[in-house]
């Protein structure tokens, strides 16, 4: 299966975020759910099981100035086996001049999946990023399948952060601690702009580091998804402004 999908968010003269483009293939189906001031809200829905080997998937997302979008999913995307065939790939482009959240739930990788995910993220000087991705390797007592993940974010036209990261039974080192150890789960957010939360560290078995440039990474592997969730859910949650007493 090959399918396509891409949106455009714009800002009007207003100042409000309108979207231009929204269009998508099943599975790739775009929906907009609402406001949700300051951004405006479109969720990812899948229209179709999978991926499956041999799916060629590809989003392409545009946000321009002034523009704040978030982009999240209905559900977990479950990778899945299928008939002999190259892996299914997912190709993410976005290009943002604006503010984008990128918060899908999890990826799950079942088992005999072989998967191979390429995200390119350009965020121009004043833009604003946040993105994030979950893993879970493996449904409920059973192993791993094969995914590939490269991620290149970059700002200002220079690279801030390059990620490849490989788990499956054919993976370097997936027998020991090389990947991912004895954790089943991981998952990492990655801030990008110039008005970022103070470092932290959520969890011990999180780590967070300034990225070289206007960026923080958090990454965090746990036993099952609650643990990654629950590190990393307050850096993805806006926190009140602070107050003071009269």
């Amino acid at each position: 299966m090959r399918a396509a999908a891409r949106v455009v968010a714009e800002a009007d003269r207003s100042g409000a975020t309108r979207l231009t483009v929204l269009r998508g293939e099943s599975p790739l189906l775009l929906r907009r759910t609402g406001p949700h001031r300051p951004a405006v809200t479109v969720h990812l829905v899948g229209g179709a099981a999978g991926p499956l080997r041999g799916d060629d998937l590809r989003l392409e997302i545009e946000v321009g100035p002034g523009a704040d979008l978030e982009i999240r999913s209905v559900a977990a995307t479950l990778l899945l086996p299928g008939r002999p065939a190259p892996p299914s790939r997912l190709h993410i482009k976005a290009s943002v001049e604006g503010s984008l959240r990128w918060l899908p739930e999890p990826t799950i990788a079942a088992a005999g999946c072989d998967h191979h995910a390429i995200t390119e993220v350009e965020v121009a000087e004043g833009g604003a990023l946040l993105w994030r991705d979950d893993l879970v390797c493996g449904r409920h007592h059973e192993p791993s399948g094969a995914v590939r993940a490269d991620t290149t974010i970059r700002y200002a036209g220079r690279t801030l952060y390059r990620h490849r990261l490989t788990v499956g039974p054919d993976a370097p080192g997936w027998s020991g601690a090389a990947v991912l150890g004895q954790a089943r789960a991981t998952g990492s957010v990655i801030l990008a702009g110039t008005d970022l939360p103070d470092p932290y560290r959520p969890a011990e078995t999180a780590a967070v580091m300034p990225l070289a440039g206007p960026g923080v990474l958090a990454t965090v592997v746990g036993a099952d998804i609650r643990e990654v969730r629950a590190a990393l859910d307050p850096l993805c949650t806006p926190q009140p402004a602070a107050t003071t007493a009269a």
